[in-house]
């Protein structure tokens, strides 16, 4: 295990001699997107406490590699921050805060993903990235614009209407999932 630790710290001039600026550019996105989900999960008091420095290794893990748990694993860190800040510290549940945390989260999902089939020397053109993140955020607002209106219907309704309107709205999710489902199988 240390021969192997040994050989991948030896190997790391050669990786940034040969890595290219798109596959870079990923990373960066990926690690802008943990440490943004991070800032808004986590309790202030904890973000500006020693405990920061370990945060930010976390959020930083699935940039530096892509492929194996660490996306999943500060995932489920900015989601403790969350229940620790909204539970543990009292903090108001607002808005903006969960529509924040989810898109940052889907969002470095996703460039992880593309960063894990992406080989850090890869000579790529823009638009690949560009592409699969126009896609990321029409993803993003979309599921916004119909969390808010959801959240508005909600207000309006009570009782039995709402209960209908949460069936109606797992069926339009279930819906929205295939959909997709069918349109990624096409391409």
């Amino acid at each position: 295990m240390l021969t192997a630790l040994l050989r991948r710290i030896s190997r790391i001039p050669t990786v940034i001699r040969r890595a290219t600026v798109v596959p870079l550019l990923v990373r960066c996105g990926v690690a802008l997107c943990g440490l943004l989900a991070m800032a808004v999960a986590w309790p202030p008091q904890l973000l500006a406490s020693q405990f920061v420095g370990i945060l930010v290794l976390i959020a930083v893990w699935p940039a530096i590699a892509p492929r194996g748990r660490g996306a999943t694993f500060a995932a489920l860190t900015v989601v403790a921050g969350w229940l620790l800040d909204t539970a543990g510290y009292d903090a108001r549940i607002a808005l903006w805060r969960v529509l924040a945390i989810a898109a940052s989260l889907y969002l470095g999902h996703t460039l992880t993903a593309l960063a894990a089939v992406l080989p850090y020397d890869a000579v790529v053109n823009l638009d690949v990235p560009g592409l699969w993140l126009g896609r990321a955020l029409l993803v993003v607002l979309i599921s916004a614009v119909l969390i808010v209106l959801a959240l508005g219907l909600t207000a309006d309704l009570g009782g039995d209407a709402f209960q209908l309107a949460t069936l109606v709205g797992l069926a339009a999710a279930t819906g929205v999932t295939l959909v997709l489902v069918r349109l990624t199988r096409r391409s």
